[in-house]
């Protein structure tokens, strides 16, 4: 049986778990219906979830259509959950773009839509909602193919709108006008199919599976409709699934290589990683290998069948499974015999940062910990603790974030706690080139390492580069000096992490291992790693210094849709924002301006608008880039021992200077 790993995508309330529930119920996992008002959807089983009627976490169930097997995700819709949406991309074979029949394509669907594209994930989009009124498919198909994709195509026509009875007709071999489209649409980007229309004639059957062929390359976006709430149209889409997405691939004889996109705690508190297998098969009590040089025994596997996860002994290529007994596994650590590769990020990073204390002064360990377990769960919330000021800080995408988890850790953890004002995370960019030297010598240093470090802008993260040979010294001590750098580069000279640049050792010293007669080990006379990593900072620091960097504030682009004797108030309110605007342009008495505002301000924008507007104005932001900060930089407090004073940061590591 072929599998299909599937992603059901969507702003938010466009109706996607609604959707999911349909599929399920159709497919006969479900006996009945779940809605999201009534908190009785199976994805949304988190007590959160129930309550605020939104997806938070990535849920997986799974179902048979046809001779398919398909692994359905549910995804958040909110922006402020998007990092699991991109962790969920990374194992889709295909997925379901859903937009709303009434609302129409919105800022969020755009977003989802431009990452869909760029991975090559092939995409059906369904239009929700059709019994909804003010339903306008018509209208909202010619903004998927103005705004999403200009080759959607439509695969039916929708009937008695805005109404209960709302339906949902695929069009078929008799629909002669359908075939006409059909065929140039597909023949506008296949000379081949040209070829054989004019010497042969193509049938209804040839154009299908030629729509399904450049489906699965992304060229074309065939596009359904229908309601999840009453169950039109799902039919065709479940015909949609089986017959024009691509089932996954990967060989099941080849070595196991799998992928690891969830990661949650199970009753006991042990870890159980959500695994989509690329290739090869795990079993039962196998000894894998995964991340950093980590190695553990599978000790339980439950893999996605008719629903919800089952036991079972085994997980093969294309299926998705729970697994348990890797202690150490992360999110985004690679499964058996494929080296941990850093996955290019389609989503902006989080730029916003608020800092957590709890209500009870006691509570601050307690605390900490649940922070680590959630940042298991999503990395990017990035908990920095500062002991000198007792202070945790989290990275967050907005406001609804924060409070879910602050309501986690009180339901989950019985912890209340307060938040300060969030603030936006800038970074810092190197602005020039910058050396420094430490040789060993103690009077200097107490630590028993020669570091030389240049650092200097570069594209494309952080890159570590050799200007001494590789035997020059053992190579945990290479290591340990370029796993610490990445580390101090975390807060650069204003407080900021520094991104895009090269560090260079351009000098290294040792003392070799030193023993007494009886062959004690000295370390008062031998070098260690751990020299190297409490020396790297202080060296790096100053070649930073020298360097000199800049402070880089997010930058939203903004998308503005107002009546045209509007313009001006809010081009002017634009401006006093910080923002500029770049384009505007007149359709009728609607303008449409594009343009850019720091991040921090988009809030305000968005609070003024209906008011410049009579309530008429549209705003869609996304993160752009970053942008040098105009006046003063902020400072962030650090966190870390102040390499940047020798004095301060001696005193905290080796208790004397």
């Amino acid at each position: 049986m072929r599998t299909l790993n599937l992603g059901i995508l969507a702003h938010v309330d466009a109706g996607k778990t609604s959707l999911t529930e349909r599929l399920l119920f159709a497919a006969g996992v479900l006996e009945t219906v779940g809605r999201v008002d009534d908190g009785s959807t199976l994805t949304d089983s988190l007590a959160l979830e129930r309550q605020r009627g939104i997806t938070i976490k990535s849920a997986v169930a799974s179902f048979v259509a046809a001779d398919v097997a398909i692994n359905l995700i549910d995804t958040p819709g909110h922006p402020d959950f998007i990092a699991e949406v991109e962790r969920a991309l990374a194992v889709l074979d295909g997925a379901v773009l859903v937009v709303s029949a009434v609302e129409g394509v919105q800022a969020q669907t755009r977003i989802l839509m431009r990452a869909l594209r760029r991975l090559g994930i092939p995409t059906l989009i369904f239009i929700n909602k059709i019994d909804r009124t003010g339903a306008d498919p018509e209208t909202v198909l010619r903004d998927i193919r103005a705004k999403l994709h200009p080759a959607a195509i439509a695969m039916g026509a929708a009937e008695e709108l805005g109404t209960s009875a709302a339906s949902w007709r695929p069009y078929g071999a008799g629909d002669a006008a359908f075939g006409t489209e059909l065929l140039d649409q597909l023949a506008s980007n296949d000379d081949v199919l040209v070829g054989a229309y004019v010497h042969h004639g193509l049938g209804h059957d040839r154009l299908v599976r030629e729509l399904a062929a450049q489906t699965a390359r992304g060229v074309v976006c065939p596009v359904f409709a229908g309601s999840a709430i009453t169950g039109a149209g799902i039919e065709a889409l479940m015909a949609g699934l089986t017959g024009l997405l691509p089932a996954a691939t990967g060989r099941p004889d080849g070595p196991s290589s799998g992928v690891v996109f969830k990661v949650e705690r199970g009753p006991g508190g042990e870890k159980v990683a959500y695994v989509r297998m690329r290739t090869g098969a795990i079993r039962l009590r196998d000894r894998v290998r995964f991340g950093a040089g980590h190695a553990a025994k599978v000790t339980a596997i439950s893999v996605f069948t008719r629903g919800a996860a089952e036991a079972g002994d085994t997980v093969r290529a294309g299926q998705i499974a729970r697994l348990s007994g890797l202690a150490q596994i992360q999110i985004g650590d690679t499964l058996g015999s494929a080296p941990r590769t850093a996955a290019a990020p389609q989503f902006a990073p989080p730029t916003l940062e608020t800092v957590i204390a709890p209500r009870r002064p006691g509570d601050r360990g307690a605390l900490h910990a649940a922070l680590v377990q959630l940042a298991e769960q999503d990395p990017l919330i990035n908990v920095r603790r500062d002991d000198e000021r007792q202070e945790l800080s989290l990275s967050l995408y907005g406001e609804v974030q924060k409070e879910v988890i602050q309501a986690t850790l009180a339901g989950d953890y019985g912890l209340e706690v307060s938040f300060r004002e969030t603030t936006t995370v800038c970074v810092e960019e190197v602005v020039g080139a910058g050396e420094a030297v430490m040789p060993i010598d103690q009077e200097v240093s107490p630590f028993l390492a020669g570091i030389g470090l240049r650092i200097e802008p570069a594209d494309g993260g952080i890159s570590f580069r050799l200007e001494v040979e590789l035997g020059a010294m053992p190579f945990a001590f290479f290591k340990a000096v370029e796993e610490t750098a990445r580390t101090t580069l975390g807060q650069g000279l204003s407080g900021w992490a520094v991104n895009d640049c090269a560090v260079t050792i351009t000098y290294c010293d040792y003392w070799a291992r030193q023993s007494h007669a009886h062959a004690t080990f000295d370390k008062s006379m031998s070098s260690t790693a751990g020299d190297f990593r409490l020396q790297t900072p202080l060296v790096l620091m100053a070649a930073l210094r020298q360097a000199g960097t800049r402070v880089l504030e997010p930058m939203h682009r903004i998308r503005l849709e107002l009546p045209g004797d509007t313009l001006r108030p809010v081009l002017a309110s634009v401006s006093r924002l910080g923002g500029v605007p770049y384009s505007s342009t007149a359709n009728g008495p609607v303008y449409h301006v594009d343009g850019e505002v720091p991040a921090a301000r988009v809030h305000e924008l968005r609070q003024h608008l209906p008011g410049l507007t009579r309530g008429e104005g549209v705003l869609e932001s996304e993160f752009h880039r970053y942008a040098p900060v105009r006046g003063t930089p902020p400072i962030r407090p650090r966190s870390d021992h102040n390499p940047l004073d020798r004095k301060e940061y001696l005193l905290h590591v080796v208790r004397r200077v």
